[in-house]
C-alpha cells in the first residue's frame, strides 16, 4: 500500500488538478508491475512500477531508445522517476498476440512480428548491449539442473549423469556461439508482443533484458513459443521467409538454410532447458503455479530437437530417466 501510495503522489505531481484513476494493467516474471492511468477524458497511459531495491529502470530506458530508433513500435517514454522507480509510458492496449491469434490472422501477424524483428536486427552493432556471453548461457543452462532436476523433480544427479549433462552443455553452446550476432529482445513471444487493432503491429514490450548475442535465439521465442503452439510446417514456412528476406537485407544469416535451421533448432535446446529451470524456479521460489501447465509443450519442443541430432541423444536419453512420464504437447491451433 505504501508503495501504491508514493505511485499516487508521483502521479498527482505530474497532472495537478486533474482526476484520474489506476487499475493493474500486468505483471510480469520480475518485480515489476502495470498499471493503467484511467483519465476523465478517456485517455490513458501505463505507469511501470519498478522496485529500485529489486529493479533498474536504466536498461529498459536504453533499450527503448535503441528500438524506438530502429523502428519498432516500443512504448514511449513520458517521464521517469528513477529513484523512486516510476515510469509514465504511452498505452499500447491489454490485448497481446497470444490473445489476439486466430489460424486466419496468424500468417499476416506474424509477418508483422517478423518485420518488427528485422528492423532491430538490422540497427545491431557490438558494443552497445551486453554481450550474450558463453558465461551467460551456460549460467541459464544452469537453471536446469538446480530447479527442473533437483527442486522440481526432486531428482539428484549422480556423476555419470552430471556428465552426461556437462558433455550436453558444451555441444550446445558450442554451436549457439558460433552464429552470427545480432540485438536479442530475450523474450520475443505472443506474451511481449501487443496487438493493435488499429495497426503498428506489434507493440513490443518487455525488452529491458536484451543483448547481443546469436540471431535465431527471438525467432526461436517466437515460433517455438512456451505458450503457444503451432504445427511444424506453418513455423517452418515462416522461418524460411524469414531467412530469404534476411538474406535479402544483408543480415548475417548463414547462407545455406539447413546450417541456419541447425542454429535455429540448437538455440531451441538451449532456451528450453533454461525455461523450463526457469519455470521451477518461478513455481517454487515465488509461488507462481500458472507456469506449470506451460511445461509439457516446452518439454514437448526439447525432446523433438534433441532427437533430430545425434549428437543430442545423451541429452534424450538424461530427459527420459530424470522426467520419464509421457508428454502432452499443449495448447495448439
Amino acid at each position: 500500500m505504501e508503495r501504491l501510495a508514493q505511485l499516487h503522489e508521483w502521479l498527482q505531481g505530474l497532472f495537478p488538478g486533474r482526476h484520474f484513476e489506476l487499475a493493474p494493467a500486468s505483471a510480469d516474471a520480475s518485480f515489476r508491475r502495470y498499471f493503467r492511468v484511467r483519465f476523465d477524458d478517456g485517455s490513458t497511459r501505463v505507469v511501470m512500477d519498478a522496485p529500485p531495491a529489486h529493479e533498474d529502470c536504466r536498461p529498459w530506458l536504453h533499450v527503448e531508445e535503441l528500438f524506438r530508433a530502429a523502428g519498432a513500435n516500443v512504448p514511449e517514454v513520458f517521464a521517469q522517476d528513477l529513484a523512486q522507480g516510476f515510469l509514465l509510458l504511452s498505452d499500447l492496449g491489454s490485448t497481446t498476440y497470444r490473445a489476439a491469434l486466430t489460424p486466419d490472422n496468424a500468417a499476416h501477424l506474424y509477418a508483422d512480428a517478423l518485420g518488427a524483428l528485422i528492423a532491430v536486427q538490422r540497427a545491431s552493432r557490438p558494443g552497445v548491449l551486453p554481450e550474450y556471453s558463453r558465461e551467460l548461457l551456460l549460467r541459464e543452462l544452469e537453471l536446469f539442473p538446480e530447479w527442473y532436476v533437483a527442486r522440481h523433480k526432486g531428482v539428484t544427479l549422480d556423476a555419470r549423469q552430471r556428465a552426461l549433462l556437462d558433455t550436453a552443455f558444451e555441444r550446445i553452446l558450442a554451436v549457439n556461439l558460433a552464429e552470427p550476432r545480432v540485438f536479442v529482445h530475450r523474450d520475443y513471444h505472443s506474451r511481449n508482443l501487443m496487438y493493435l487493432p488499429e495497426g503498428g503491429n506489434p507493440g513490443v514490450v518487455d525488452f529491458q533484458d536484451a543483448v547481443y548475442g546469436p540471431i535465431t535465439y527471438d525467432l526461436v521465442s517466437l515460433f517455438k513459443d512456451a505458450y503457444i503452439h503451432w504445427e511444424e510446417e506453418f513455423t517452418l514456412d515462416l522461418l524460411v521467409r524469414y531467412w530469404e528476406t534476411a538474406r535479402s537485407l544483408g543480415l548475417p544469416v548463414r547462407a545455406d538454410f539447413a546450417e541456419f535451421h541447425r542454429d535455429y533448432e540448437w538455440m531451441g535446446v538451449q532456451r528450453h532447458v533454461k525455461v523450463l529451470g526457469i519455470f521451477a524456479r518461478l513455481y517454487h521460489r515465488d509461488g507462481k503455479e500458472g507456469y506449470l501447465q506451460d511445461m509439457p509443450l516446452v518439454m514437448d519442443y526439447l525432446r523433438r530437437a534433441c532427437r533430430r541430432y545425434g549428437e543430442l541423444a545423451p541429452l534424450t536419453r538424461l530427459l527420459d530417466e530424470i522426467d520419464p512420464e509421457p508428454v502432452t504437447v499443449g495448447y495448439t491451433f
